[in-house]
Formats: C-alpha cells, sequence, structure tokens
C-alpha cells in the first residue's frame, strides 16, 4: 500500500487506466491470431511490430485506423480484411475484468468518474462493446484522442481538467509504476495497482465509499 499523506484530501473524482487494471489483456493471443494471416512466422511477428513505431503513432492518435491497418499488413504481410483485422487485434482480451461492475457502479453515485488510458480506435471500439460495465464511467481521457500517450504530463493534465477538480482531488490507479509516478507529478494521489483486494483497501483508507 502506498505511504499515505499526513491528511487525506477530499477525493472528488476517481480515475482509472484501463488495460490490467480493468481488462485484462495478453498479447500472445494477438500475435497467435495474426499468424495464419502472416508471410512472417508466429516468432518474428512481434519483433517486426516492435521495430516500427507504427502503433505509438496509432496510438497517439497520428494515423486513423484505416491507415493503420493498411501499414500493419505491409509490415506483417498480412492478407485479411478491415473487419476481420479489427477483431484479430482485439483478441488480445479477456473476458473476465479484473475489478466488478459493482465497484465502478458505487463509485459513480459518490464521485465523477474517469478512464485514463493509452489506447487506439480499434481496441476501445472493441472494448466499449464487449465490456458493459464502461458505460459507468462518465468521460473517457484516451491516449489516441488527446494526442499525448502515458507518461507525457498532457494526458494528466487533460484528465484534471475533465475531473472538474483540483489535482490533489483526484485518485488515480494504473499498473504501471512509471505512469503512477507521472501522475503523482501532477499532483493527483496515484497509487499502483496489484489487485481488487489491494485496490479496495488503498480506496478505504481514503474514505472513498462505493
Amino acid at each position: 500500500m502506498a505511504e499515505p499523506p499526513l491528511q487525506w484530501e477530499l477525493i472528488k473524482s476517481v480515475i482509472f487506466d484501463l488495460g490490467k487494471v480493468i481488462v485484462p489483456f495478453d498479447l500472445r493471443r494477438g500475435y497467435a491470431a495474426l499468424a495464419p494471416h502472416c508471410s512472417c512466422p508466429l516468432d518474428e511477428i512481434p519483433r517486426r511490430i516492435a521495430s516500427s513505431d507504427l502503433v505509438y503513432r496509432f496510438e497517439g492518435g497520428q494515423v486513423p485506423a484505416e491507415e493503420f491497418v493498411k501499414e500493419l499488413c505491409g509490415l506483417l504481410g498480412l492478407e485479411v480484411s478491415y473487419g476481420q483485422f479489427r477483431e484479430i487485434w482485439s483478441s488480445i482480451f479477456l473476458p473476465e475484468t479484473l475489478i466488478p461492475e459493482g465497484l465502478l457502479e458505487g463509485l459513480r453515485r459518490r464521485y465523477r468518474l474517469l478512464l485514463l488510458s493509452n489506447t487506439n480506435a480499434i481496441h476501445f471500439e472493441m472494448i466499449r462493446e464487449k465490456y458493459p460495465l464502461l458505460r459507468h464511467f462518465d468521460d473517457y481521457v484516451l491516449s489516441y484522442r488527446v494526442g499525448a500517450l502515458k507518461p507525457a504530463p498532457e494526458i494528466y493534465q487533460e484528465a484534471i481538467r475533465r475531473a472538474l477538480c483540483r489535482p490533489e482531488e483526484c485518485f488515480y490507479t494504473d499498473d504501471i509504476p512509471l505512469y503512477v509516478e507521472a501522475a503523482r507529478q501532477q499532483g493527483m494521489d496515484a497509487v499502483l495497482f496489484e489487485s481488487l483486494r489491494q485496490l479496495e483497501s488503498e480506496l478505504r483508507v481514503r474514505g472513498i465509499e462505493w
């Protein structure tokens, strides 16, 4: 658990990361789904993707979805339709969420609830379709819409603006330590997500109810 400050601020907004905090994912599932349609072997797929900044530009909103698919198909020797690619690209997500819908539903009754995520247009469209619990969020602060990715200060500043309160009145949780520290640098009360039980403990010690 994070070391508590001497005096807790009254939290007015609760902000969640998406991947591996709410929705679990496994990139290997996506690579395996791509492999039958690629001209390169399975173990070459992640290396080819990592050799390019294409995914970074896509999640930063610099590349539209159709252009991203076209460029990635060229990179991997991939022959699929846009609809097929959309399904394959989103196969990384696992069906069961890491936190229950009731937690989000209860928090939204008392606080402004935001999602803050590095993601892309294809993934987020599919996630909204497959995980109805996302309807409980008041707003979505998404890298491809903001034009900045965590840990850039701009995306946290946008989240604070949309939270409609002071930075220290925002509680944020993320599974990546670097992103947690970047949120703290902007004045947010941020903790590393480790498990549902740990998150609930962090919320309770701050007096956050649901």
